[in-house]
């Protein structure tokens, strides 16, 4: 029996779109000779750190705590304790761009704390992802009917679909990191105007297409025809 003829193709589509959120990070320590005041300051600076996160409200989408260490400071030999030491780290994740170099400057503005980031992103539920799938069957759809015009054939029918990889990749910075930490002489920090990085979303779709028999010169009739552009 003969094989019934087909496309095989491939759809891809890439997309640059802007990021939904951006996230960094922002690590306050402490340190003393003495444990109880190195938990103290530390404890301290972290509370400020949240009072002034919180403070832009419905700007920031999460505020999550990451790192947290103390640990005593030894001398070279031995194990006389010399000192304690600690930090907390905390990553913001803001939607209102607007405020974000403003947010970052004034934490980068606290005793003993380091900013980084940020990094772009889009949420995992963006309607990009699901416009790049459809924009890519669209493209599988045109490719298989272009072949088979080329053949002198007619799709007529979808046999397989899958989905080879939806992947967001975002456009971090040139740099690894931009890192803030710095204390103003005095006065309101420096304004800071940051640019957001577009995101690259990639959909890539494999299909096969029933056709009709090929009109080839010669007379002669692929059993099969697999066609899938490079």
């Amino acid at each position: 029996m003969t094989e019934q003829p087909f496309v095989l193709v491939r759809g891809e589509v890439v997309r640059e779109v802007p990021p939904e959120v951006a996230r960094f990070s922002v690590t306050v320590a402490a340190r003393d000779k003495d444990r109880p005041a190195a938990l103290s300051r530390l404890a301290e600076r972290s509370a400020a750190v949240r009072v002034l996160i919180d403070g832009y409200g419905d700007a920031i989408e999460r505020r999550e705590t990451g790192d947290l260490w103390v640990r005593p400071e030894l001398k070279r030999s031995g194990e006389k304790v010399t000192g304690y030491a600690g930090s907390a780290t905390t990553t913001v994740t803001v939607t209102d761009f607007g405020v974000l170099g403003e947010l970052m400057l004034r934490l980068a503005d606290q005793d003993q704390t380091t900013v980084a980031g940020p990094w772009w992103e889009l949420r995992p539920t963006s309607p990009a992802h699901r416009e790049a799938r459809r924009a890519a069957v669209a493209e599988a759809i045109t490719r298989a009917r272009e072949y088979a015009d080329a053949l002198g054939a007619e799709v007529t029918g979808l046999l397989h679909l899958s989905d080879a990889g939806l992947t967001a990749q975002p456009v971090m910075m040139t740099r690894a990191a931009h890192t803030m930490g710095y204390r103003a002489a005095g006065g309101a920090p420096p304004e800071l105007e940051l640019d957001p990085q577009v995101q690259t979303v990639h959909a890539t779709v494999e299909a096969r297409f029933a056709i009709t028999p090929p009109i080839l010169t010669g007379g002669q009739m692929p059993v099969r025809d697999t066609a899938a552009p490079g």
